[in-house]
């Protein structure tokens, strides 16, 4: 037996939703007779009428009324397919899994993101705050879309696209003698309490290593393994630090003053994606967007007295 063809129920559903065969040719793109032929083999197969003549119209009998009803079902699951794709094409829907180191994730981040998902009401989002070697381990594992993390952590297996380098700024307690400066170097934190990253910290190693060169003491009490816990300590006044720019910033209006350091110590972190797969257009447009906001911020440091 012959089975009922899609095209055969377009042709029906035209010609219920238009009312006339030529209407419903129009609105397929096809001649009259197409339709006509398209009809009569829908009724043949399904062995029972569909329309009668009433003059120069044609009327829905009872079952093609009843019949109509579960096409309409039919075609609004597949317009929605439809509106689906689109969604997709133009990068509007779907989930996006992030996670991030806690010096994005403190603030500048999860602030970009809000926005990025504002503009899109069809993505839904998932976002984690967790350290950088978390962060590759979840991505390497298929748990996040996008991971942000310091790039000395970066696995080798992991497409990698390197984010804007920004320099690190020494961050003080308000009212500290060294606020006075606009710009500070290493012989300034001579003597000085110093909150340290812990021990074993690439960024630690990057730090420790401008002061060795250059032969200055510093008091060193306190060490924390997070950039915001660092700042925590600075606004109590307990001491002084070298820390991100983003963390920097989040603590401007809690007791933290941040000043340029020479020489420049580079932060620098990278997006990875899943192993062995295409990153989804969404994340890519993600990743892009933030790299452009994070430049814009690199251009606004450059210009810093």
């Amino acid at each position: 037996m012959a089975r009922i063809n899609l095209r055969q129920v377009e042709a029906f559903r035209a010609v219920m939703l238009s009312g006339s065969v030529t209407a419903a040719a129009d609105m397929m793109g096809v001649t009259q007779p197409a339709v006509s032929r398209l009809l009569r083999d829908l009724q043949a197969l399904l062995r029972m009428p569909l329309f009668e003549k009433r003059g120069t119209g044609l009327v829905p009998t009872a079952a093609a009324t009843a019949l109509y009803a579960e096409v309409e079902r039919s075609f609004v699951g597949l317009d929605r397919i439809v509106e689906a794709a689109e969604e997709i094409r133009t990068r509007r829907t779907g989930m996006l899994r992030i996670a991030a180191m806690p010096a994005l994730s403190n603030g500048i981040m999860p602030r970009f993101a809000g926005r990025f998902v504002a503009d899109r009401p069809n993505l839904d989002l998932a976002f984690f705050g967790i350290i950088s070697p978390l962060v590759i381990d979840w991505v390497l594992n298929l748990q996040c879309d996008i991971g942000f993390a310091e790039a000395a952590m970066v696995h080798a297996g992991l497409p990698t696209i390197p984010m804007p380098v920004l320099p690190r700024v020494a961050v003080l307690p308000e009212g500290h003698h060294l606020c006075a400066k606009t710009m500070l170097r290493p012989h300034d934190f001579e003597g000085e309490t110093f909150v340290s990253l812990t021990a074993g910290n690439a960024s630690r190693h990057l730090i420790d290593g401008v002061f060795t060169r250059d032969g200055i003491s510093r008091v060193l009490r306190l060490e924390t393994p997070l950039s915001e816990i660092m700042c925590g300590l600075v606004s109590s006044g307990v001491g002084v630090g070298i820390c991100d720019p983003f963390t920097a910033a989040e603590f401007a209006s809690r007791g933290v003053v941040s000043r340029q350091f020479l020489p420049r110590i580079d932060f620098e972190f990278a997006a990875v994606f899943p192993p062995q797969r295409s990153p989804s257009a969404v994340a890519q447009e993600f990743v892009d967007a933030f790299a452009e906001e994070v430049r814009a911020i690199a251009a606004s440091l450059s210009t810093c007295p």
